[in-house]
């Protein structure tokens, strides 16, 4: 069976290594010390405290494996690279909407570390899909479910 790889940049890869720690040396002591303290009510039928901390434990176990998995298969990304011909991983894109007109930055990283609120496109999405390996100054088109979207690359740093 082969794992899905997971393309991270060096902060990407930094930030799992930390939640990883904190989940496995701050959390687990918390939710067991909870568990413990839970228990000590008496009967667990009854007892939310128990069965809230029991749930949280499986959650940060859960996420334990995943976050192990994720850094198994992990390929690290250059960012640092000076490649500002081509679109690609760690690849600041300026775009136009040629249609409404509006500016838009985006960078381009690994599914893992996508997070559109602070303009970090994964190279799955659609846009991230459609402007990937193009140049300064290509049109691009994005399939929406509002229809398509057309782009231009302004430029790629």
């Amino acid at each position: 069976m082969s794992s899905k790889e997971v393309v991270l940049t060096q902060d990407g890869l930094k930030k799992l290594e930390e939640e990883l720690s904190y989940l496995k040396s701050v959390k687990r002591r918390e939710v067991a010390s909870r568990i413990k303290t839970a228990i000590s009510f008496g009967d667990l039928s009854d007892n939310s405290e128990y069965e809230d901390a029991k749930n949280e434990q499986a959650f940060i176990e859960g996420r334990i494996i995943t976050l192990e998995k994720m850094l198994r298969n992990a390929r690290l990304i250059d960012n640092d690279e000076d490649n500002k011909e081509v679109v690609g991983f760690g690849s600041r894109v300026f775009l136009k909407d040629l249609e409404g007109g509006e500016e838009l930055e985006f960078t381009i990283v690994g599914s893992a570390e996508s997070d559109p609120m602070n303009n970090k496109i994964s190279n799955e999405s659609p846009v991230g899909q459609s402007i990937f390996g193009s140049r300064v100054g290509s049109v691009v088109e994005v399939k929406t479910p509002a229809g398509i979207i057309k782009y231009k690359i302004l430029d790629i740093k």
